[in-house]
C-alpha cells in the first residue's frame, strides 16, 4: 500500500535544535516508546527536498539514510532491538535534531468512545475506583509511557495531528485513559519491559466515524449518508457521529505507526444497530490491520456494560451483547473482555475501570504473549435442556469450572410457551452446568441470562471472569 506521510508546521517541531530543518510527526517525540524487535516505521519532512535524510539511533552503530521526495517527504523503517532504553535518535539533512529518552518495548493502540476516554482522574462526579494510589504513586522510573492524540474531524484525510509522549508522572497519569493505563500497568509488570499506549478516543463516537470512506461506500453502500463529505461540511452537532470524519482527522495521520496490537472500547453509540455492528466491527479491524501493515495484530475489545438506558428491563442491550460476541468468530486473533458484573445503573461510565483494563491484559498475556496457568476468556453459553420444570444450562468453560458453588444466582430468566420472561434462580450443579428454575414458569422453553439493559452478573469462572450474557431462544427481537 502507499505509505502516508505527515507534514507539520514549523511551530510543531519536536527536534532539539531551533535551526533543524527535519520535522517529525508530533507523536515522534521525547519519551516515546517504539515497538521492539521489528522494522519500525519513522517518517517526516525536510524543507530542502530531494536530499538525503540520515537517521542515527543510539542502540546501533549503523546509520540509515533515505532520499526525501521533491516536496520533502521521507519515510523509512529501522530495525529495533529487544526491550530496553533509554535511547536517542538523531536526524540530519545537513542540519541536526534528535528525540531523547526513547524506550523500546511493547506499544498498544487504544481507541473507542467515552469509556476508553475516561481518565484516571475520572469525569465530574464520576470517579475511577482505586485510581488515586496509581496517580500518587506514579514515577518516571517506571517504564510506562502514554500519548493521547488530539481530537479532530475532517471531510478528507489529513496529515497533521497533535499529541506527544509523556512519562509516568502523577499529572500525566491523571489525564490518561484509565482502561488503557490499567491494561498497560498489568502488562508492564508481567512482562517486565517498557510499555507504551497510543490513545485515540472520542466520547460518544460511532464506529462508522472511525472507518475509511471507500470501505463505507463499497461494503455498506446506501447505509450511510456521505454527501456532507463532498460538500466539505461536517455537521456541527454530533460531528463525532459523522461517518469517516474521525478516521480522516485522527487515524489517517498515524498511518503507518508500528504497534503490537489494538484495544477497542466502543459500542454504546451503535447499540440499536446490532446486526450492522456485526459487519462494521470486522470491517474496522480488517482496515486497521491493512493500513498499519500489521495483518495479525491482536484485537481485544470490551463488551459494553449494563446501564439503565431507556429502561433497565428492556432487552436492547442484550441483543447488542450478542452481536459483540458474534464478532469474535468473524475477527481472527480477537478477544472480548466482559463487563456484565461491573456496570452502574445511573451512569454509563462505570467506575471499575481497573477490572476492565486487567481483563484486557489477561487476554493479551494469554493469547499474545503465551502466559499460562489462568483462564483469560469468559465462559460462554453452550446449550440448554429443559426437563422437570427446570433449565439445565451448559457452558464453555475450563476444567476449573464455574463459581460460586452452593449459592442462589440472580440474573437468570425463564419463559414458557407464552414467551413471557420471569426472574429465575440459578445454582451451579457441577463444573460446567447451572440449573435454573422459577415458580412462575412451571414448564420453561427458553432461558436467558443478563440479557437486558440493566443487570448484575453473578456467575463466574474460577479466575473472576463473568459468564457472558446469553439467550437460548432465537425469538424475534423485541421492539
Amino acid at each position: 500500500m502507499k505509505h502516508r506521510f505527515v507534514l507539520l508546521a514549523a511551530a510543531a517541531l519536536l527536534c532539539a535544535s531551533a535551526q533543524a530543518k527535519v520535522s517529525l510527526p508530533s507523536f515522534f517525540s521525547d519519551n516515546m516508546v517504539l515497538q521492539h524487535s521489528c522494522d519500525a516505521a519513522i517518517w517526516g519532512t525536510t524543507d530542502k527536498g530531494a536530499v538525503k535524510v540520515t537517521v542515527d539511533p543510539s542502540w546501533t552503530k549503523k546509520k540509515f539514510t533515505v532520499t526525501a521526495s521533491a516536496d520533502g517527504k521521507w519515510m523509512m523503517r529501522i530495525p529495533t532491538p529487544g526491550p530496553g532504553g533509554p535511547y536517542t535518535i538523531r536526524f540530519s539533512d545537513g542540519d541536526k535534531c534528535s528525540i531523547d529518552n526513547v524506550l523500546i518495548g511493547e506499544v498498544w493502540y487504544c481507541s473507542g468512545q467515552s469509556n476508553m476516554e475516561m481518565p484516571m482522574k475520572g469525569f465530574r462526579a464520576q470517579p475511577v475506583e482505586g485510581a488515586s494510589k496509581y496517580i500518587i504513586g506514579a514515577k518516571p522510573s517506571k517504564p510506562l509511557r502514554m500519548c493521547t492524540i488530539g481530537r479532530k474531524v475532517s471531510t478528507v484525510p489529513v496529515e497533521e495531528s497533535k499529541g506527544s509522549w509523556k512519562e509516568n508522572t502523577p499529572e500525566a497519569v491523571a489525564g490518561t485513559s484509565a482502561t488503557a493505563y490499567f491494561f498497560a500497568t498489568m502488562l508492564q509488570e508481567a512482562l517486565e519491559v517498557p510499555v507504551g499506549i497510543l490513545i485515540c478516543e472520542w466520547g460518544g463516537s460511532t464506529i462508522e466515524a472511525w472507518i475509511k470512506r471507500d470501505i463505507l461506500e463499497s461494503q455498506f453502500a446506501g447505509e450511510f449518508d456521505l454527501k456532507f463529505l463532498d460538500e466539505n461540511a461536517i455537521p456541527e452537532k454530533k460531528a463525532h457521529h459523522a461517518p469517516t470524519a474521525i478516521f480522516n482527522g485522527m487515524v489517517s495521520p498515524l498511518i503507518p505507526f508500528t504497534f503490537k496490537g489494538i484495544l477497542w472500547y466502543q459500542g454504546e453509540s451503535n447499540r440499536h444497530r446490532e446486526e450492522q455492528y456485526t459487519r462494521l466491527q470486522p470491517a474496522y479491524v480488517k482496515m486497521m490491520r491493512e493500513l498499519f501493515e500489521n495483518p495479525d495484530a491482536p484485537f481485544y475489545f470490551v463488551q459494553i456494560a449494563p446501564y439503565k438506558y431507556g429502561g433497565g428491563d428492556r432487552a436492547s442491550s442484550g441483543y447488542f451483547y450478542e452481536a459483540q460476541e458474534k464478532t469474535l468468530s468473524l475477527i481472527p486473533n480477537s478477544g472480548m473482555a466482559a463487563t456484565v458484573d461491573i456496570g452502574e445503573y445511573g451512569t454509563i461510565h462505570p467506575c471499575k475501570k481497573q477490572q476492565v483494563g486487567e481483563r484486557l491484559a489477561m487476554l493479551a498475556l494469554a493469547k499474545t504473549y503465551g502466559f499460562a496457568g489462568f483462564e483469560a476468556e469468559s465462559p460462554s453459553f453452550k446449550s440448554a435442556a429443559f426437563e422437570n420444570g427446570k433449565a439445565v444450562v451448559s457452558f464453555n468453560v475450563s476444567d476449573m469450572g464455574l463459581s460460586p458453588m452452593g449459592q442462589d444466582l440472580t440474573g437468570f430468566e425463564l419463559a414458557g410457551e407464552d414467551r413471557v420472561f420471569h426472574p429465575a434462580t440459578g445454582m451451579v450443579k457441577d463444573r460446567v452446568c447451572v440449573e435454573v428454575s422459577s415458580p412462575e414458569v412451571p414448564n420453561p422453553v427458553a432461558v436467558r441470562y443478563c440479557f437486558k439493559n440493566w443487570c448484575v452478573g453473578t456467575l463466574y469462572n474460577c479466575y473472576g471472569l463473568p459468564v457472558l450474557p446469553f439467550r437460548s431462544d432465537d425469538w424475534e427481537r423485541e421492539k
